[in-house]
């Protein structure tokens, strides 16, 4: 079935989710014990035109939870001092909560009945971000438990590049390497990516659509 473009809506598009932009930075790679440090979540908004765009970006820095595993190559690739008092770091139960009620406003606003996570490499936000949520008891998560939408695949597809910064050198998006991995800068390019390849698809749709009428 092909999506009727003249009554595009957020809940249309994508059969009543509303895709968010996740990005972590963390202790390690193992959801369950290394510690998540920083969060950026990135909401999404569709003009009267069907296109989306980049909106609000949510972003905390994160306490290590009580016995969380740090791996130091992980500290020198994202250049995070977990204990800097100036990161002004929160608790994981409070920047989850602090994320999940704008999306879940977000939801209600979009007619949409769930958050599908969007990530580049998104099973590695979505194991960390469930973890957390798991971690402080929240019981109400406004994402989907497993499914997600991954830019790397979407752009491997659409652009012939799977690593994020020539992916969006690729989809033309600037692309500024000093600021590379920090959670809000990375989830604001991957939201950047997201955008570019779907309003690209609708280009590519309406541009079919109009000549099968002629």
């Amino acid at each position: 079935m092909s999506l009727n473009y003249n009554k595009l809506s957020m809940a249309t598009r994508f059969r009543g989710y509303l895709p968010v932009v996740v990005d972590v930075e963390t202790g390690g790679f193992n959801a369950k014990t290394d510690a998540l440090l920083e969060i950026a979540a990135v909401l999404i908004r569709m003009d009267s035109e069907g296109r989306l765009h980049r909106d609000r970006t949510l972003h905390y820095h994160v306490e290590p939870f009580p016995g969380a595993n740090i791996d130091p190559k992980a500290l020198e690739f994202n250049k995070i001092d977990p204990y800097h008092p100036f990161r002004f770091a929160v608790s994981e139960r409070e920047a989850l909560q602090n994320i999940f009620q704008p999306v879940r406003q977000a939801l209600k606003e979009n007619h949409c009945t769930r958050a599908i996570l969007v990530g580049h490499n998104a099973f590695f936000d979505q194991g960390f971000l469930n973890a957390a949520a798991e971690r402080s008891s929240i019981k109400r998560n406004p994402f989907h438990p497993f499914s997600s939408f991954d830019t790397a695949t979407l752009a491997g597809l659409a652009y012939g590049q799977t690593v994020l910064a020539k992916a969006a050198r690729e989809a033309q998006i600037v692309w500024d390497e000093s600021k590379a991995h920090s959670a809000d800068y990375d989830a604001e390019k991957t939201a950047d990516l997201f955008c570019a390849i779907v309003n690209r698809w609708h280009t590519l749709e309406q541009f079919f659509r109009n000549h099968q009428d002629h």
